[in-house]
């Protein structure tokens, strides 16, 4: 699907908008059902697409009622100028779902123009439901330039964990992120009030990227969130007892959402981090242990 737009300016003086766009969209519906008088199963009863966004059919390598596993596809395996993604995904009352990506997504060098890549993930969790979601790691290419927006809307007694890990260019094949721009944004709202709002520019051009008040020099980061824990205090405790002690991570609470942050230089380190922090968690919000999704062990 190629649609024309004209070029328009994003606040930040980065052109967001396109002259020529691939538009990709996928739109997930989960719902809890009873069969045959047993426990609710958590099925998938909304699968919309357009454009190259698919899904694989859902898992439940937990057992049968247990989590529902959905992989998130897009063949294309990366972004490139024009590209605007859209990824929704609603979670009705009870269900329990866990979403994933079976592979890095990479950004690439913007075109010749300058033109914008965007991605734009909604996730909305009713009450009593669980939304876990873990895609594996983004990796921005020297030029890139786009971005990228997450918005969860939980209501009251819903469940929530999932991160995002973000390498910035290719060090090992000495390709620093030296040029481009990328903008995150996060928004999470409970009951349609805001509890954790973010807006990250990631510039290599601007002082604050290599300033030690700021990115300092860092080519990976990684933010862990999770909403609904009986005790916040003691997750935390948890995790600075077990994950590895060292000054790339810190974990804080706030309003009810805990979130774990990491700054460094090893991709393989920040994801090692998320997925521990998984493990400890996961059994405090939900009463499960983890179950490690097969996909990432291939």
């Amino acid at each position: 699907m190629t649609a024309y737009q004209p070029i328009a300016t994003h606040s930040s003086g980065h052109r967001f908008d396109t002259e020529r766009r691939w538009a990709a969209s996928l739109s997930l519906g989960f719902e809890a059902r009873s069969e045959g008088g047993a426990e609710p199963v958590t099925r998938m009863v909304r699968r919309r697409h357009t454009g190259p966004l698919r899904v694989q059919r859902p898992f439940y390598p937990e057992g049968k009622h247990g989590c529902c596993h959905v992989y998130l596809l897009h063949p294309p395996g990366g972004l490139v100028s024009g590209d605007q993604l859209r990824i929704e995904a609603t979670v009705a009352e009870g269900g329990h779902t866990l979403l994933t990506t079976p592979a890095a997504a990479k950004l690439y060098k913007a075109d010749s123009h300058g033109v914008a890549w965007a991605q734009h993930t909604r996730l909305q969790v009713a009450k009593d439901a669980t939304l876990e979601y873990l895609p594996q790691e983004t990796i921005a290419f020297d030029g890139s330039r786009g971005e990228q927006t997450t918005t969860i809307e939980l209501e009251s007694g819903a469940e929530t964990l999932g991160w995002e890990v973000l390498a910035l260019g290719r060090p090992a094949s000495e390709l620093p992120f030296a040029t481009g721009a990328l903008e995150q944004r996060f928004h999470l709202s409970l009951d349609g009030k805001p509890l954790w709002l973010e807006r990250q520019l990631l510039d290599p051009a601007h002082r604050r990227f290599t300033g030690h008040w700021g990115q300092g020099g860092a080519t990976v980061q990684a933010t862990l969130w999770a909403v609904g824990l009986s005790d916040e205090a003691a997750a935390i405790e948890a995790l600075r007892e077990q994950l590895p002690d060292h000054n790339r991570w810190a974990v804080t609470r706030r309003r009810g959402v805990l979130l774990l942050r990491y700054l460094g230089t090893e991709r393989n380190e920040a994801w090692a981090l998320c997925e521990q922090a998984w493990h400890l968690l996961r059994p405090m919000l939900t009463g499960l242990p983890a179950h490690t999704p097969r996909i990432w062990l291939t």
